[in-house]
Parts: C-alpha cells; structure tokens; sequence
C-alpha cells in the first residue's frame, strides 16, 4: 500500500517547512525503523515542501493509521515538531492518488511557480538519496522512475516548462521594479550548487554582466572558473556584500550566511577608507575614495554617506539570510515565503495538457499495481494448470504417444482453458475486484496465492517457464 505524507507551501508555515527541510535526510530511515508495516519510505524535501511516500505491507482489511501516526512521530522527532501539530497540518494521499499526487509534483504542477525545472531533479535525488540509505522498495521505485519518466513528457508536450519557470526567475521578476539597469547593477552570488548554476544563468539572461560569486563551504573558485566570473574569499566577503547592488543567496548552509553585522562591516570598511583618503588628500581625494569604493546603482546620502538601497534575494532553506538585514538601512530583503506570495496564476492551457498527461499516467499506473495484486494468484492458477498438463503428458507418453500428437493436443487445450480466467484477472483487477477473482480461483480450484516474498520470486520464474511452454503448444 503506498501512501503520501505532504506538506507544502498550500497547507503548511514557511517556518515549518524550514524545519522538516533542514531534517529531511534523517526522517527516511527514522520513518522506515518506526513500524514494522513500513516496507520503504522516500522523502522529498524542496524548499516549499516535505513529502514522506511510505510503502507499506498492511494485511487485507488492515487499517493504516497506526503505521501513519508512528510515521508523523518519526518525523516530529528528527524535525522538533510536536506530533499533533504535523497530523494537523500533513495532507494525507493513499492509493491509487499517489502516483497522480507525484507525478503532478515532479511535473512541477503543485510548485510555487507552476511549470518550474527544479523540483524534477529535487524528485530525482530524493529516490538516489533512498537508495543509499536502504530505504526504497521495488513499489517506491517504479513510483519515482515513472514520475521521472512523466515530468520530461509534460516538459516536450506541453508549453508549461519551456519558459524557464522557477522560483529564481520568479524572484527577479519581482525585483525588476528596484532595479533600474540589470547591465549596471552589481551582485554577489552566495553558493555554488544547481541553485546557483540556475540563478547565475537567469541573472545573464536579464544582461547582468558584473557577478562574483561567494561559497560558505569554499567551492567559489572552482564554480567561478566553470562559469567564468569573480570568486570571493572569506575574507573579503564582507567588503563584496556591502558593495553589490544585489544579493542572491541559495546555499544550503545550516546558518545564516548573511546578515546586519556582515553589511555593517562592509560599510564600516568602505567609510574607514573614505576617512583615510580624505586625510590625506582633502575633499576631493575622499570624493574620490568615496565615489570609487560606492557599488554602482547604489545612491549614498549626501550628509550621511548611508546606503540608499540595496536588494537581497534568499533563496535557501533554511534561510541564507537573517531576518536583521532590514535593520541596515535602505536594505529590502526578498525571501521565499515572500515569492510564494506574490507567484502568478497558472496558465490554464498548459497546465490543463499537462494535467491531462499526469491523469493518464496515473490511472495506467494504478492499473498495473492492480494486476500486479492479483500477480500471485494468477502465478498458482499457471502452476496448478501446467502441473496436471505434465501429469497427463507423462500418462500419454507412457501409453505409447510417440508422435507427440496428444502432448500438442493437451498443450492446446491448457491454453485455451487459461486465455479466459488470465483476462478476467486483467479486468477486475482494473476494476478494482481483484479480490473476487482471488476468490473464485480458491474457491472453484482450491488455488491460493504464495504467501512470501520468496515463493513470488518462485512463482514469477515458473510463470517464464510456462510462458515458453505456450509459445511451444
């Protein structure tokens, strides 16, 4: 039984959501150790949303809530959070729904920005990242594989990512009415991840041409090299910060990486170097020192020489950028949850072709699980049958069958006898009945399906042996 935890910028705080993201790569394998009905689990953690998709072996009949509530505590535990307020908040999505659910999410059809890139590759990483843990099943696979496969047929059907949609573009959107010449403005970029790459090329795409780029982790000059602009050392981070026009963070350091004490001690450089010019060459060289340490676009006040203003886009989560930055004065911070407010409707042509596709798939998906129920049951009917053909075969050869003649005979009629069970299994399994067909096979044959893991491996070897036995009849 497959199930979906979700939380998400729909249902759930910013600051939540802050949480369970910084704690995500430790809730899979919590989750997976919290109850003995959970097979498997897969998190996937952006930073507009925690989904936990559980496998679970549950009984016919079973209910599910246990092996839930046990899930949410595991999750409260690693993330701080209280067990009732994530039962409060979490939306829960099971069977056939999950894999509409997911595929529609890698689709980038439930992002902040309908259609963005990013959250595919985010679906992505979240299986390979499961499978290193040890916390995937061969269910959680085929569910991740297929929403992969479906988010690049959304992406080349469909007009909805072909615009470059992502919350980047989205929040340089949104800057556009402070900024007054991209092809002037200066901007310090903090991290050096795909969030980067992204960010940096959206910035060019806008004709930003000055850009240097800072790493917490010390990654600068290798990304810098790679994407031909300036790196930033530790120490000279500061003195970049208050000079840039811009700020754009997206690392996914654990701690603020910008902050009041970084930018005043920016400025307090830049003003010790005006003082220091003015000393010793008058008025005119402290001009000068002033105008050519000021970041271009910035306007200073001419009694105080205070910043008039600065933009800073954070783009982590957690967040990059402490919340005192709007203490400096003439900083205005944009952040995520302030993106998530302002994110445009959807465009309903594209997205209704895309959602189309998602529907689609999801049913085909669900139609497969559905059969694969009934996969067991229809392994014993197969042995049973073929059992008692090789019985009689064996009689007929012992008799004096020679030419083979009753063997084809016998063949012939143990395929014409399963074609009809085999395609009622399809049918009720899709129509959700597939229980009345395991029934009727025990209750008519006395066939029951294998009842562990390793007699369906059994099962599923026979089933090859018996297909070749019908190309053969």
């Amino acid at each position: 039984m497959l199930i979906c935890l979700t939380a998400s910028h729909k249902n759930a705080g910013f600051d939540m959501l802050e949480r369970l993201s910084v704690t995500a790569d430790a809730a899979g394998p919590r989750i997976r150790e919290g109850h003995p009905s959970v097979q498997g689990a897969v998190v996937v953690a952006t930073c507009n949303r925690f989904e936990a998709y559980l496998d679970l072996d549950a009984a016919e009949g079973d209910s599910p809530v246990p092996a839930v509530h046990e899930a949410i505590r595991s999750v409260g535990a690693v993330a701080g959070l209280e067990p009732e307020e994530l039962r409060s908040t979490f939306g829960f999505v099971h069977g056939n729904a999950v894999a509409g659910h997911l595929f529609a999410v890698a689709s980038g059809l439930e992002s902040v920005v309908v259609g963005e890139g990013e959250i595919a590759g985010q679906v992505r990483r979240s299986l390979e990242r499961a499978r290193t843990e040890g916390t995937t099943t061969p269910d959680l696979e085929r569910l991740f594989q297929r929403a992969s496969q479906i988010s690049r047929r959304v992406k080349n059907e469909t007009g909805i990512g072909n615009e470059g949609r992502s919350v980047v573009r989205l929040a340089l959107e949104l800057a556009e009415s402070r900024v007054t010449d991209w092809a002037e403005t200066k901007v310090l970029l903090v991290g050096t991840g795909r969030f980067a790459g992204a960010s940096l090329a959206a910035l060019r795409d806008r004709g930003v041409t000055d850009v240097r780029v800072y790493s917490p982790s010390g990654r600068a000059a290798k990304f810098a090299a790679n994407h031909d602009i300036e790196a930033v050392g530790r120490g000279d981070v500061a003195a970049a910060a208050a000079s840039s026009d811009v700020i754009v963070t997206c690392t996914t350091a654990e701690h603020h990486v910008v902050d009041r004490a970084l930018l005043e001690a920016g400025r307090a450089g830049f003003a010790a170097s005006a003082a220091g010019a003015s000393t010793s060459a008058g008025t005119a060289g402290a001009d000068a020192a002033s105008a050519a340490a000021r970041p271009l676009g910035l306007v200073a006040e001419p009694a105080t020489g205070a910043v008039e203003r600065q933009l800073v886009i954070d783009l982590g989560l957690p967040r990059n950028v402490a919340p005192d930055v709007v203490e400096v004065h003439g900083v205005e911070l944009l952040d995520l949850e302030t993106i998530r407010i302002h994110a445009p409707l959807e465009e309903f042509g594209a997205t209704d072709a895309a959602r189309a596709i998602v529907g689609g798939a999801a049913r085909a998906f669900g139609e497969a699980r559905e059969e694969q129920d009934v996969a067991p049951a229809v392994v014993a009917l197969r042995r049973h049958v073929f059992d008692l053909l090789d019985g009689e075969i064996a009689r007929a050869r012992a008799r004096g069958d020679a030419d083979g003649r009753t063997e084809e005979a016998l063949r012939h009629m143990a395929g014409v006898l399963l074609h009809t069970p085999m395609v009622r299994s399809r049918e009720l399994a899709r129509a959700g009945e597939q229980q009345a067909w395991i029934d009727g096979i025990a209750a008519i044959f006395g066939v029951t399906p294998e009842a562990d893991a390793s007699a369906r491996t059994s099962g599923a070897r026979d089933t090859l042996r018996d297909d070749a036995r019908e190309r053969h009849a």
